[in-house]
């Protein structure tokens, strides 16, 4: 099942990419196995899934020493201060820097381990009040001062849009943040990147790809409805 999932929504995403003439090879495709065991992961690895995504620390911490060790680890959840320590070695990005003294922890963390860790920017785009993230006009000032640390490396965004039932609803919400990125690219701040938007889930994804999100995480997608 899950190796015929991933078949579906790899071909979605060219189909995607196709519709407006993007290359599929510019949209990577996160695995997002929160609360999945081991074993569903392993199936998903044995289909060439290699980038997973985790909400929360200590599901990665448990499952890093039983899977591969090519597998490239994304924090995408909320991230405590307290927590940074666990992953510092192990996630290849964190998707969920909204804070100057989460990134202040992660500079302090990178740099007692001698690594640049890469990060992206969570920008709340539809200012929900139940999501994290920076508003669209806390962006430029907040990555200005990123910029200074030279144990991160910020290479884009990420946003978590809106639950919705029609994905068409998001296309704008997905176009603001293509748009935020744009902007900042221009202004060649040192040290940044906007090469990444890390944008669209499992009900929206395609409409993602559409407007240039360069990273999807898809769980249910993949994995079959989520264990709470």
């Amino acid at each position: 099942m899950i190796a015929e999932n991933l078949r579906a929504v790899r071909q979605n995403i060219v189909r995607a990419c196709e519709a407006v003439g993007r290359d599929p090879s510019e949209v990577t495709l996160i695995a997002v196995s929160k609360t999945k065991p081991v074993s569903m992961l392993m199936e998903a690895y044995e289909a060439d899934a290699r980038i997973f995504g985790e909400n929360r620390v200590q599901e990665i911490m448990d499952k890093y020493p039983q899977l591969p060790g090519d597998i490239e680890w994304h924090m995408i959840g909320h991230l405590q201060r307290n927590k940074v320590k666990y992953i510092i070695d192990k996630a290849s990005m964190i998707h969920s820097v909204d804070s100057l003294r989460l990134a202040e922890t992660i500079e302090e963390e990178a740099a007692a381990h001698q690594l640049r860790m890469p990060v992206l920017v969570e920008v709340n785009v539809a200012e929900e009040e139940s999501k994290f993230g920076l508003r669209v006009s806390e962006v430029l000032p907040f990555v200005e001062t990123l910029s200074r640390y030279p144990h991160l490396e910020v290479r884009g965004l990420m946003t978590i849009a809106p639950f919705v039932e029609d994905p068409e609803e998001n296309r704008e919400i997905f176009r603001q943040l293509k748009k935020l990125s744009v902007d900042i690219d221009a202004k060649n701040i040192n040290n940044i990147s906007m090469n990444v938007l890390s944008m669209g889930m499992t009900g929206d994804y395609e409409v993602a790809v559409q407007e240039g999100a360069t990273m999807v995480r898809v769980g249910t997608g993949i994995f079959g409805e989520r264990n709470r």
